[in-house]
């Protein structure tokens, strides 16, 4: 007699059991001092902005009403805007080029180990940008003047007012003066660190292989410093666009070259504190701000492509 064989039955095996991923939140507390600071300091005067220029104050009627976009509109046809704003693009395209080009001439040399007291030069160099702007501003302000100082001088000894930087045809030329002194050891210690931080094994490869002091400029430095270089032209170009102190304090010296409306933040600076336009200084303020942004954030694409 055979015997059926009994089905032993299998065991189900256990799904392993998933465990739930428990989220720190200690971190928070580290960055909620920033967080704090950014948002009172940034996001809530932004905010504020925003709202001050959906409104207009109604001068017969009293109080201010909503009026949507009409601001806006109204900034974006304005022709004292858009001279401002071309007068500063205009500022951009030529003294931004020759201060970084008088930074980097400046950062290759002192990197160079041909040039002697290199620190001595290091600090001269960014010396003016430790002076505040408005003291520069005075101090250059008295060199220029063709009533006084050097510029006077200048002209008495030539008979003739042939050196005039305060002009209407000059001052502009004279405000970019100002602002390459001041920066060019901002934008040079910025590439002199980028500089510093190149392995030194590039080098040495390269002077293995036979190649010169020019050579290993273009071959090794500049692109090992492109990044430098682009976050100090983003610099430039954003203080550029805000324009303000050299302008504002040189007005007192020549109020018929200078007008009130000479740059796009003289112009909401004055809308302000002058014609009490808050709503509409506000406008021109946030339509500078957001094609700043815009100019700044095509010039850090461009820069960071790669193969370009």
């Amino acid at each position: 007699m055979t015997s059926t064989p009994v089905p032993v039955a299998t065991p189900t095996p256990r799904r392993p059991r998933v465990r739930r991923r428990r989220v720190d939140r200690r971190g928070w507390l580290f960055v909620a001092p920033f967080l704090v600071v950014f948002a009172l300091v940034f996001l809530v005067p932004v905010a504020y902005a925003i709202g001050l220029s959906l409104f207009r104050e109604q001068v017969f009627f009293g109080g201010t009403t909503f009026v949507g976009l009409d601001n806006y509109r109204l900034a974006l046809t304005d022709p004292k805007f858009w001279e401002s704003f071309g007068r500063v693009a205009l500022f951009l395209v030529v003294q931004v080029p020759v201060m970084l080009l008088l930074a980097l001439v400046a950062a290759l040399a002192i990197d160079s180990a041909r040039l002697h007291a290199a620190g001595f030069f290091r600090i001269v160099i960014f010396l003016p940008y430790a002076v505040p702007a408005v003291v520069a501003t005075l101090m250059w302000g008295f060199v220029y003047g063709d009533t006084f100082g050097l510029a006077a001088d200048l002209n008495g000894l030539l008979g003739r007012d042939a050196v005039r930087p305060l002009s209407g045809d000059w001052v502009l030329l004279s405000i970019g003066n100002i602002v390459t002194w001041e920066f060019v050891g901002y934008n040079m210690l910025i590439l002199y660190s980028a500089l510093k931080v190149v392995p030194g094994e590039l080098y040495e490869a390269a002077a293995i292989d036979g190649a010169g002091a020019f050579r290993t400029v273009l071959s090794i430095k500049l692109p090992a410093i492109r990044g430098a270089l682009v976050i100090a032209t983003i610099f430039s170009i954003i203080g550029s666009f805000q324009l303000f102190n050299e302008p504002n304090i040189l007005r007192t010296l020549v109020p018929n070259a200078i007008s009130t409306y000479y740059t796009p933040n003289m112009y909401a600076y004055n809308l302000s504190f002058g014609g009490q336009q808050y709503n509409y200084s506000a406008t021109v303020a946030i339509v500078m701000g957001v094609i700043t942004a815009l100019i700044a954030y095509v010039v850090q694409l461009r820069g960071t492509r790669k193969g370009a």
